[in-house]
């Protein structure tokens, strides 16, 4: 079982950055139950609705608005746990995420590579996902496995699962997958279950874990509210994604973007914890500024830090586990 150094500790000699105030962080969360309890969360799926409804938030299903009260926020905040262990196929590569522990993981999903033999840049095959999978097994920088590329040669209705069968081959690591619908979701377990001995055996150790994310502004589709409520009921951890870019699909400023940001997320744990109370989650971002001449994200910009460090603030004051885009 590994456990990282602590970030900002003299002893380890770790780097600490509060970009807000105490007090700013405290507004941000306040900001952000108001638009959850005025504004509201669109909320795509008919199930979701009933789950939303029956935990005391205000649905109006022919908006498909949901306002949810600062109470169930707050509540699945609490009830979200703070500490996860994230089992691998290996056991001495177990990662445990708690207070402050600082790890690294690969990130997703590229659409193109360099062939490593020719040299030309082309769309990854499904030999291409099992060799990226063995090549950040192989590096001990790399805590857990976010499948990092996608096959573009199987049938994309089904392409996730044929990414989980190559990552699974090929790793001894913990498992991260966005398996783009609830349905896909369910297949995947069924492949760690068969790994792990059983669906029970799979709780006990969970060998992977999913990724979702909303849609900003504001916005559960569909595949994001089956995929968090699936996570849930199976008992498996659920990275909830914010991807806001500052000055497109936010407010251009860092404090209104975090609003936005935090809106989603909150919106996603209340989800996830009123499907399933104490289900594990984690409070992702892989939100950042737009590149106004190009309209595209500017991910790996000091910006991207910048909110990267500000969203690791706001998950310690909610004690939740955090995970942060970078480049």
């Amino acid at each position: 079982m590994k456990r990282n150094l602590h970030a900002g500790r003299p002893r380890s000699g770790g780097l600490s950055l509060s970009v807000f105030a105490a007090e700013e962080i405290e507004d941000i969360h306040l900001a952000t139950v108001e638009v959850l309890e005025r504004t509201g969360v669109f909320v795509e799926d008919e199930a979701a609705l009933d789950v939303f409804a029956d935990g005391g938030c205000v649905v109006d299903r022919s908006s498909r608005n949901v306002r949810i009260p600062q109470y169930v926020v707050e509540d699945a905040i609490r009830a979200a746990p703070s500490r996860l262990c994230l089992a691998a196929r290996d056991p001495s590569k177990d990662y445990v995420v708690e207070s402050n522990r600082v790890g690294f993981t690969s990130f997703g999903e590229g659409v193109l590579i360099v062939d490593p033999h020719s040299g030309e840049l082309r769309e990854p095959t499904k030999a291409d996902v099992g060799d990226a999978a063995r090549i950040c097994d192989y590096l001990d920088s790399i805590d857990v496995y976010e499948r990092a590329i996608g096959a573009a040669d199987v049938p994309q209705q089904v392409g996730q699962l044929h990414n989980a069968e190559a990552t699974f081959a090929n790793t001894t690591k913990h498992v991260f997958m966005g398996p783009f619908s609830g349905y896909l979701l369910g297949r995947i377990v069924d492949v760690a279950s068969v790994i792990a001995g059983g669906r029970d055996k799979l709780r006990q150790r969970p060998l992977v874990s999913f990724i979702t994310c909303p849609v900003s502004p504001l916005k559960l589709v569909r595949d994001t509210c089956e995929i968090i409520m699936g996570a849930a009921r199976e008992g498996l951890c659920c990275n909830i994604l914010s991807m806001a870019m500052a000055g497109g699909s936010s407010p251009v400023t860092l404090a209104g973007t975090l609003v936005t940001h935090n809106a989603e997320v909150l919106a996603g744990i209340s989800l996830s914890q009123l499907t399933e109370r104490g289900s594990p989650v984690v409070y992702g971002s892989s939100t950042t500024a737009m590149d106004l001449r190009l309209a595209s994200a500017s991910v790996g910009s000091p910006e991207c830090g910048l909110i990267g460090a500000a969203v690791a603030q706001m998950a310690r004051r909610y004690l939740l586990p955090s995970w942060v885009a970078g480049a």
